[in-house]
């Protein structure tokens, strides 16, 4: 995924000649904080929302003010997680894409990468989640997927999370069934610490008991 595949079509940017009005109210009906300035296909910068409430008539064209405009972008050929990070690192609501000329070409707003991240993490698919806390020299995703997969399911998304001077790691694990009680036990059989699960069918979590239990029996 690039940046141009995220482009939204629908939200024009604003010019030098909309008046501050024009622009609050364009904000308001998109729900952003952010929009660009263009000149024809010249992105001229970003304009906050923060830059305009101040000034005493509404009724001014943009082009008068003396704004300090900040100037993020990607270009449109950028991975998505570049995308992210400017959202992330600079607050942003809407990420201008440009060309490798410069020129304006769209602009991905900040329910695009909601909507993309709903996508990627499978959060419409019904399903349970596996959270496991390992240690980075054990990161096998290959290893964790074969467990899955034993029980007929599979992993539908996974994430990673690591620490600042720790050597674990979470790993997140999103499957294709409820009931993942047989697969908690195989992770726990393989000795993965299981740090929470989601949407499992017993409300008590009993894995570990019925586990310990099986092991005794089997040891008789």
């Amino acid at each position: 995924m690039i940046a141009l595949d995220l482009i939204a079509d629908s939200i024009p940017p604003v010019h030098t000649s909309d008046t501050i009005q024009k622009v609050l109210d364009r904000m308001v009906e998109f729900r952003l904080r952010h929009l660009p300035i263009v000149n024809e296909e010249q992105f001229l910068g970003l304009l906050a929302e923060d830059d305009l409430i101040a000034e005493d008539d509404y009724q001014t064209p943009i082009g008068a003010l003396a704004l300090s405009l900040v100037n993020p972008y990607v270009l449109e050929d950028q991975h998505i997680y570049d995308v992210i990070r400017l959202f992330y690192e600079q607050q942003l609501t809407v990420v201008p894409v440009l060309d490798a000329k410069s020129n304006y070409l769209g602009l991905i707003s900040i329910n695009a990468i909601t909507e993309y991240f709903a996508q990627i993490t499978s959060v419409s698919q019904p399903g349970g989640i596996i959270v496991l806390e390992i240690s980075n020299k054990n990161n096998s995703l290959a290893h964790m997927a074969q467990i899955v997969e034993s029980d007929n399911a599979q992993i539908l998304s996974s994430y990673v999370q690591s620490f600042p001077d720790s050597t674990r790691m979470e790993v997140t694990l999103k499957i294709n069934k409820q009931d993942i009680s047989a697969i908690t036990a195989s992770f726990l059989r393989y000795e993965y610490d299981i740090k929470a699960t989601f949407n499992h069918t017993d409300i008590n979590d009993t894995t570990r008991d019925r586990y310990d239990s099986l092991m005794n029996y089997l040891n008789l």
